[in-house]
């Protein structure tokens, strides 16, 4: 069980949890006056890294969403932090990629592109893939280069279904080249230890909501967050074992809210 009347907290997923493709979820708007009536924090962390935070809060604002860029982690952003902490200004740089993480490594020039020797191939979702890119980075990497990938989710949640994720061209890279990335987002810890640094929140208090087990709720558990799944985007019921196990789980945002206001008239 979750003690919700502990919670000053919390961190959203955002595909299948707030929104899947351009559709708002149900509850989403709700939960979200609830915390700010309650003065509860929250910020978001997706493992989608195609758009920028200005770009989501843009995409959430037409969706009836009051999110500020600042409130957004993405893979792009967890990415960048961890190379510029690791790597040092002008290191090349091959990305298989979209906008978000395009801007996030390459926006000020700290690194440099370079499809011909770069020292590192970071890859992460790309809807417009092409063979072209997959063989560039392929003998990138069979070259030396440094393998990261942004996040391991198979799949995307869309309008449409699930659709090929930046995980599904990782699995490609790694069967072209025998080499396992290093990977940054989801279920690593990185993202999760960043986001309540961003809010100035505590991990005892903090519950994390998402859709998948295998990325939202292993990484909660990992990094010590409490974790509560909504059966609104990839994962199911019928899928939680002893090595992905939830605090809680719900049918939808609504459940959890019903849950919430329940626990705290207990309290």
């Amino acid at each position: 069980m979750i003690p919700f009347a502990n919670i000053k907290a919390v961190l959203f997923d955002m595909d299948g949890v707030l929104y899947r493709g351009r559709q708002v979820l149900p509850g989403a708007v709700e939960l979200l006056t609830f915390l700010d009536v309650r003065d509860i924090r929250y910020a978001c962390i997706t493992n989608n890294a195609s758009m920028t935070p200005e770009q989501y809060e843009a995409k959430l604002a037409a969706m009836g969403i009051r999110m500020p860029a600042g409130l957004v982690v993405t893979s792009a952003l967890a990415t960048n932090h961890y190379l510029r902490a690791t790597y040092p200004a002008g290191t090349r740089v091959y990305i298989v990629g979209m906008r978000g993480l395009r801007e996030a490594l390459l926006g000020d020039g700290y690194f440099v592109e370079d499809a011909e020797a770069p020292e590192l191939v970071v890859q992460g979702a790309d809807f417009e893939v092409t063979y072209a890119k997959l063989k560039t980075a392929a003998l990138c990497i069979r070259g030396g280069a440094r393998y990261i990938a942004t996040n391991p989710d198979r799949t995307f949640p869309s309008e449409e279904g699930l659709i090929p994720g930046a995980g599904a061209i990782m699995a490609a890279l790694t069967a072209a080249t025998d080499a396992e990335p290093f990977v940054i987002g989801k279920p690593a810890p990185t993202m999760f230890q960043v986001a309540v640094e961003l809010l100035g929140a505590n991990q005892d208090t903090t519950l994390v909501i998402g859709d998948r087990l295998d990325t939202d709720i292993a990484g909660a558990t990992g990094a010590g967050l409490t974790s509560a799944l909504v059966l609104t985007g990839v994962s199911r019921r019928d899928e939680i074992g002893e090595r992905f196990r939830p605090d809680a789980v719900f049918d939808d945002l609504p459940d959890l809210l019903g849950a919430w206001l329940a626990g705290l008239s207990v309290a």
